[in-house]
């Protein structure tokens, strides 16, 4: 791609007038994006001393700040290292009708990782990968992604990089690495092009500008810009979804398929398990001490423990909860209870306030409630158009399977009851003066559609339950018993990710 890449200058003389037109349009353009609620991402890479903050500031003077954030990014710190390594982007996702404009982004993370020996060339496709999945994620949820990079030649780049070493003004801007990059100039030239190639999708297209002359980036960047928001808007007001014109041929990505385990539906699970009171007082504290040995080890291997509950109300997710995190040492883990979205959190992806609450890895993340709320309530609720929800098995698959690639140990259960124990909960609840609070409205309305929720669990545990992420459906009407499983569950999947076949470490 590179390449083929014209550096013809742009004479000011001819484009001049065009330019300024388009910085005018920009400022219609970015009030537009914020009344459609569009949320608009701008990569911004290159070369070193390509000019990427110029061309920046040239960009933003004709936005409106409230509405923006540049981001510089950076090599990845000491915490940002202990989380998946999407986590830094996912968290720092613009809300609708927001801009996000970043200094560097995750291709230059992964190119410089490749560079500097810091990941291997089979980590390297995995990013490949990671990358046009949450690129995709994105588009299909509405974000429109502009991805530029600044190209200058060898001999360009040296002079500017000697010009800023120069000056004492800008000689902290050039480091050895710098130097030795642009002496490497050709291979990392083939790393890029390369990297460009599988990442060239519709959905996500590269631009590629032409930077040895500043003024032809600044036309080239604003012309981008311009077009890729205005069409953006105009779809978006026509119910349409807007695609950009990609500068070459496309990449041939599809997403991946998982392999998906046999579950049963919740109708043929046997509902009669329970144990005595003396059995639950003996597996309790027998699970409970191993779990916490367990801990430790995760703990001193920097292992991440992510355990997602789902379940019927009353199903008795709380008191669950609970006996496992008695088990734990405080330090070490952290529950997420997920309610109804706040505004801030309804206007981005909706798995950006589950990546956001991870805890670092060596350390455990129990969600009470999860993201697979997408498949369940909202579609149910119709808070969510169809085709979105629809996307939704895919992407949880996705998301799962980059937990299980950083490392995580992901555990999910759904805790069932049926629906005369329900009744016998939601009534024991009503009873109850210091349980009251437990039982709303809303309960006894989800239990109307109780024939509703059951087909989309069903369907939910059928295409997301893969080898990798399986869920426990735990028999809850006996809660002595669901807390035992979950107990034991957990310990065997800590147990086989941490010990052999043989049992020995």
């Amino acid at each position: 791609m590179l390449e083929k890449i014209s550096l013809k200058k742009i004479k000011k003389t001819e484009a001049s007038d065009s330019l300024r037109e388009m910085r005018e349009q920009l400022i219609d353009l970015a009030n537009r994006a914020k009344a459609d609620k569009l949320p608009v991402i701008i990569t911004v890479d290159g070369w070193s001393a390509a000019g990427k903050g110029v061309q920046i500031a040239s960009l933003i003077k004709y936005m409106d700040p409230r509405f923006y954030d540049v981001e510089s990014v950076r090599k990845p710190n000491a915490i940002e290292l202990r989380k998946p390594w999407l986590h830094r982007y996912w968290q720092k996702l613009p809300k609708q009708g927001n801009f996000l404009i970043l200094d560097g982004s995750w291709y230059r993370d992964t190119v410089n990782a490749l560079n500097h020996g810091e990941i291997d060339k089979a980590e390297y496709k995995r990013r490949i990968n990671d990358i046009n999945t949450f690129e995709r994620q994105l588009a299909d949820d509405g974000y429109l992604i502009i991805k530029l990079f600044l190209h200058i030649t060898e001999g360009e780049q040296l002079r500017r990089l000697e010009k800023l070493a120069g000056s004492e003004i800008t000689r902290w801007r050039v480091d050895e690495q710098d130097m030795k990059n642009n002496k490497n100039y050709d291979s990392i030239f083939k790393r890029y092009d390369k990297t460009f190639t599988r990442t060239n999708t519709a959905f996500a297209p590269w631009h590629i500008i032409p930077a040895n002359d500043k003024f032809t980036a600044q036309y080239n960047i604003m012309k981008c810009v311009t077009e890729a928001v205005r069409g953006a808007c105009e779809a978006k007001e026509n119910g349409g979804r807007f695609c950009q014109i990609p500068q070459f041929d496309t990449c041939g990505y599809s997403p991946e398929e998982f392999n998906l385990v046999k579950t049963k539906k919740l109708a043929k699970i046997n509902m009669d398990k329970s144990l005595t009171d003396e059995e639950y007082g003996r597996k309790l504290e027998k699970y409970q001490s191993r779990l916490f040995a367990l801990q430790n080890i995760c703990y001193q291997r920097k292992i991440p423990v992510v355990i997602a509950y789902e379940g019927w109300d009353a199903g008795g997710k709380g008191g669950n909860i609970k006996r496992v995190a008695n088990a734990l040492d405080p330090r070490g883990y952290e529950v997420k209870p997920i309610a109804a979205p706040e505004p801030s959190e309804a206007a981005r992806h909706y798995l950006w306030r589950f990546w956001t609450r991870l805890e670092k890895d060596g350390h455990f993340t129990i969600f009470d409630r999860t993201w697979y709320g997408r498949v369940m309530v909202e579609p149910i609720e119709g808070f969510t158009p169809k085709e979105r929800t629809e996307m939704a098995y895919q992407e949880i698959n996705e998301f799962e399977k980059q937990l299980t690639e950083w490392g995580a140990v992901v555990i999910k259960f759904w805790i069932n009851i049926d629906k005369d124990e329900q009744y016998r909960r939601f009534k024991e609840r009503e009873n109850t003066p210091s349980k009251q609070w437990k039982i709303t409205e809303e309960d006894w309305r989800n239990r109307e559609k109780w024939d509703e929720y059951e087909k989309a669990v069903d369907r939910m545990v059928e295409l997301t339950s893969t080898d990798f992420a399986p869920w426990t459906i735990i028999e809850g009407n006996d809660k002595k018993y669901a807390r035992i499983k979950a107990l034991k569950t957990i310990c065997k999947s800590i147990e086989e990710r941490l010990f052999d076949k043989k049992g020995g470490e």
